[in-house]
């Protein structure tokens, strides 16, 4: 077997966010993640910050774990530091990323998003061909401008007819 020995899966997805308690807010009360704990204020001295997580040595940081449903738990960060870009980086960035949320009822789940105020970007793509097939997929924006996503592939994905491996396992066991 080949990669990382051990390797089980994915603990965590870190990211960085203008507000902490916002965030939480957002996280906990409207796309229902449940809050674990939190951390700091951590502001070390000497070269800790830059020689273990690549920042200005000055930076402090909150953050919080927050665990969402049967995926990953999400590790958020509010950064001081003077240096800071303050403007959430493209999907087509380099480091650009999107969190994807899968949803039973993906009507549903959009018209709670619309409810809620947030902005959402075009409209959903329902794929009928190929490896994700089955698939239906929007996305829209948290209150700070993150990329957030709704996904939902109730009957499976395409590519599932010709192997036995699974992107995700959903609650639903006869998948």
């Amino acid at each position: 077997m080949s990669g990382l020995p051990g390797i089980r899966g994915t603990d965590h997805v870190g990211f960085t966010v203008p507000n902490l308690e916002e965030a939480i807010e957002f996280f906990v009360n409207v796309i229902g993640c449940e809050y674990l704990y939190s951390l700091g204020p951590v502001k070390p001295d000497g070269s800790w910050m830059r020689d273990q997580l690549d920042v200005h040595p000055q930076a402090g940081f909150t953050n919080c774990l927050l665990r969402c449903k049967h995926g990953s738990n999400f590790e958020i960060f509010e950064y001081t530091v003077t240096d800071q870009k303050k403007e959430p980086p493209a999907n087509s960035d380099i480091g650009g990323h999107h969190l994807a949320f899968y949803v039973d009822d993906f009507d549903a789940a959009l018209t709670y998003i619309k409810e809620q105020g947030l902005k959402v970007l075009g409209e959903p793509v329902v794929r009928t061909a190929g490896p994700v097939a089955g698939q239906t997929w929007i996305y829209f924006k948290s209150p700070w401008g993150m990329q957030l996503e709704l996904v939902s592939f109730p009957d499976g994905k395409g590519y599932e007819k010709t192997t036995e491996k699974r992107q995700w396992h959903t609650a639903n066991p006869e998948r």
